[in-house]
């Protein structure tokens, strides 16, 4: 039998042991994992690539920018 158990800002679903097996989250939580996983995902990607100085990045904004 599984019951919950809340304790400050976390909720925990835990088994007749009183063992955690899952968590449950508020969705806003949630999806904020989901957006740092995507970030750590990208910076993973792009680990290789050589750095871009910031006088380039602002000549390629420069360039993108309407008239």
């Amino acid at each position: 039998m599984r019951r919950l158990v809340v304790a400050a800002q976390e909720t925990f679903l835990v088994d007749e042991k009183g063992k955690r097996s899952a968590v449950l989250l508020p969705m806003k939580d949630y999806q904020r994992l989901l957006e740092d996983l995507h970030d750590l995902a990208v910076v993973a990607e792009r680990r290789d690539e050589a750095p871009v100085d910031l006088a380039e990045i602002k000549r390629r904004l420069r360039r993108r920018a309407p008239v």
